[in-house]
């Protein structure tokens, strides 16, 4: 646990939106840290626990998908109006981990984790086992369509009666 403390936070923020409209992030954090503890003697470099971490959620997320695809329905839906500034920041998280979830999972794994996690492009190439310019490449292209995506989002509701 001593180890695992330091990395729950981000470890958590990865989840919430890579989870988004699969699975309860939640259930994904215990099935991989269920996983995780039991091969634990696996990790040759304790610092990488969350490489680990991540490799593992990103298998179980692939493989639900795999067998059941069913959306998650407890986000908030589209035709809720919010007039507080806290909902209307919950309704805009909601809208980006739901076109973050649209992506290719190579490319929203390299912006949830560089965007949400904070993590640098060579972390993320050493994770992805990739290099640097690869990762850059996902980067820039997941920008440009995650940016066309909440822009067709902002467009509907705008010309929505």
């Amino acid at each position: 646990m001593a180890i695992y403390e330091p990395v729950h936070e981000s470890f958590e923020r990865f989840c919430k939106a890579r989870a988004y409209g699969h699975m309860p992030f939640r259930d994904l954090m215990q099935d991989t840290l269920l996983i995780a503890f039991s091969k634990f003697e696996a990790v040759k470099q304790q610092e990488k626990i969350l490489y680990f971490l991540f490799g593992i959620a990103t298998r179980i997320l692939a493989n639900h998908r795999r067998k059941i695809s069913p959306e998650y329905t407890d986000q908030i839906p589209d035709s809720v109006v919010c007039l507080t500034p806290e909902a209307e920041r919950k309704a805009e998280i909601d809208h980006l981990y739901k076109a973050l979830s649209m992506l290719p999972a190579e490319q929203s794994d390299a912006l949830i984790c560089f965007e949400i996690v904070g993590f640098s492009v060579k972390e993320i190439a050493d994770f992805q086992k990739k290099s640097e310019a690869a990762v850059r490449q996902q980067l820039s292209r997941g920008r440009q369509k995650l940016l066309v995506l909440l822009q067709e989002k902002k467009e509907f509701k705008i010309n929505m009666p």
